[in-house]
């Protein structure tokens, strides 16, 4: 809060409002304003002030550097993205500008980023009539893929439900804390409560399926294929399925799904994070991840879970006065496609198409070995990179990889990023991506940034291909 730039922060107050269970009438009391100014703060018609940062983070226990930790940056480049869009490049929208309107009008950015999704998907029209006309008569693809709703549902939360953490963390509470304890703990429950057995059966029984419940004779069936870390994740999968079904079905009903499959979608993710937050309690483990400095294959060897997991755990730690590292995360095949996603604050790649060559998350990297990468952006950003590979998967010839993010601030709580300069030391230049990356003189560059003209000259042959004009 060096600088002199007003705090518009309305939608995180509105997050931290709900994830405290609080009315505007009450929080307002509890700070000492009136109903209407905050909801002014909210509606980001007022900014924060100094003194009501302050108040926030004596009277809720928030630590002010993460309430205020800029957003600003994430949305702007989302918007660069969507404003370097061909339909409107010629325009020519300064970088400054964009910056404004990302920082002191976020409902608009996020109104013009539902449109150009919007644009995106009508764009798609025509491939989705013919194959909703190749099916059956009168279906046609959803507009708003259920995939896509989902991602923006997670990325609005943080990626932490906080109703179902405490949940599940109560649940742990009657279980075991060890691995092999918890999982027996689970099975031992689902056969008493529910009457639920757990089987281990052959590859050929289940034909090319990991997991399969048999709602008949009530069995949970389990490949032989699946590795410890995947039998603990799925009994806890089905326990969570059957105790908490009221808290996960009531977020689903919040999230507003707009079709049956973004519905289903979505309750099998927040299961998934039920799960999760059931092997891996929200304080036990994020006191666990501090302790160890975020040493990843102890704490993947401590939980029983496997790396994505552990990955996808690490990204979900925003209790309010109790949040971890902002870590972002993606996981990566040979091909560099990018399957799933979380962006976390500072997302360093592009929002709406691929990453960067440079990003060591390309490479094929061993198993449980961690590789550590210091990457820097075109404009100064630094980021700890860390990179696992995950063993092949049933017939899988290629094998992918976890990649675990977070701004090089963070560096010093992460064990892996011992032994480097985080500051002053040498830094792998990336960019968002080939088509909208700007640094000149990159190898490694696939395709020539959309928002410059090409310099091409048939005397010379350049280093870097595509040589743009600056500007």
């Amino acid at each position: 809060m060096a600088d002199d730039r007003k705090l518009y922060l309305g939608p995180k107050l509105r997050v931290l409002r709900r994830e405290l269970g609080l009315n505007q009438t009450r929080m307002a009391e509890e700070l000492g304003v009136s109903p209407s100014y905050l909801n002014h703060l909210e509606r980001n018609q007022r900014p924060l002030t100094a003194q009501m940062l302050l108040r926030l983070a004596n009277v809720y226990d928030i630590d002010i550097r993460d309430f205020v930790a800029s957003t600003q940056e994430g949305a702007a480049s989302a918007l660069g993205e969507i404003l370097s869009d061909a339909l409107v490049r010629d325009i020519g929208i300064a970088r400054d500008e964009v910056l404004e309107v990302a920082e002191n009008y976020p409902g608009v950015s996020e109104a013009i980023g539902r449109f150009y999704r919007a644009l995106s998907d009508l764009r798609r029209l025509p491939e989705q009539v013919a194959s909703g006309l190749a099916g059956a008569p009168g279906s046609v693809a959803p507009l708003h893929a259920p995939l896509d709703w989902l991602r923006e549902t997670i990325a609005r939360a943080g990626n932490h439900f906080a109703e179902l953490d405490a949940a599940a963390e109560s649940l742990a509470g009657e279980l075991g804390d060890d691995p092999s304890a918890l999982q027996a703990g689970i099975r031992a429950r689902l056969k008493e409560r529910h009457g639920m057995a757990v089987q281990i059966v052959r590859e050929d029984v289940l034909a090319g399926t990991l997991r399969h419940y048999d709602m008949h004779r009530r069995r949970l069936l389990l490949s032989e294929r699946l590795a410890s870390s995947g039998r603990l994740f799925a009994v806890a999968y089905q326990l969570c399925a059957q105790e908490l079904a009221d808290a996960i079905s009531g977020q689903v009903t919040r999230a507003g799904p707009p079709d049956e499959d973004s519905r289903r979608l979505a309750g099998i993710a927040l299961t998934n994070y039920a799960a999760a937050a059931l092997i891996m309690p929200y304080d036990r483990f994020a006191k666990a991840a501090e302790q160890s400095r975020h040493d990843l294959p102890l704490l993947r060897a401590r939980f029983g879970v496997s790396m994505e997991q552990l990955a996808h755990r690490l990204t979900s730690l925003g209790r309010t006065g109790a949040r971890g590292v902002p870590f972002f995360m993606a996981k990566v095949d040979r091909a560099g496609i990018v399957s799933k996603r979380f962006d976390g604050e500072a997302w360093p790649f592009a929002r709406l198409g691929g990453t960067c060559p440079r990003w060591d998350a390309h490479e094929a990297q061993a198993p449980d070995a961690v590789h550590t990468q210091l990457i820097e952006t075109v404009d100064g950003r630094r980021f700890v990179s860390l990179t696992v590979g995950l063993p092949k998967e049933g017939g899988a010839r290629g094998r992918s990889v976890i990649a675990l993010g977070c701004e090089a601030k963070h560096g010093a709580r992460i064990v892996h990023a011992d032994g480097i300069d985080l500051e002053k030391g040498a830094a792998t230049g990336v960019g968002p991506t080939c088509h909208l990356c700007e640094r000149r003189g990159c190898p490694d560059r696939a395709l020539p940034p959309v928002t410059r003209a090409l310099d091409l000259h048939g005397y010379e042959r350049t280093v870097a291909p595509f040589p743009f004009r600056r500007v």
